[in-house]
């Protein structure tokens, strides 16, 4: 399965949408668990979401960190990267759980992020999610 990974990877560098496509099945599931609302079905949406995301970001890279087989579903971490069509930089990281089956992903989960292009310490962080700020000493 981690061909069909490596494939995908290689279209999406190549920015070749029909390579890409052709990896997909066409009623591919998509789901993205932190934001529910960005679920979708059909290869058709894939298509255009990366049509979008290429126009956008004419030089987007993708970089495969690592990639582990999990029965028919394929965990990869991966690193995006380039610069908008508006001159920002283009930063993402994150986790995909793909379901192959027959050579073709049937389903997806992105778990897939902008990297904070200002960094907030692990306290802010904490405050942000719990409303406390932690204590460093224990107390």
């Amino acid at each position: 399965m981690s061909e069909v990974i490596d494939r995908l990877l290689l279209a999406m560098n190549a920015h070749d949408l029909e390579g890409m496509a052709a990896l997909f099945h066409e009623n591919y599931h998509s789901e993205q668990p932190a934001h529910p609302g960005r679920t979708f079905t059909g290869r058709g949406q894939m298509h255009a979401n990366w049509a979008a995301m290429f126009a956008g970001i004419p030089d987007f890279r993708t970089e495969s960190i690592r990639t582990v087989d999990d029965g028919n579903t394929t965990w990869t971490e991966w690193s995006w990267t380039g610069n908008r069509t508006d001159g920002q930089p283009f930063q993402a990281r994150g986790v995909t759980l793909f379901e192959v089956n027959d050579g073709l992903i049937t389903s997806g989960r992105l778990y897939m992020e902008d990297v904070e292009a200002e960094a907030v310490g692990i306290e802010q962080a904490v405050e942000n999610l719990s409303g406390r700020r932690p204590d460093p000493t224990g107390s």
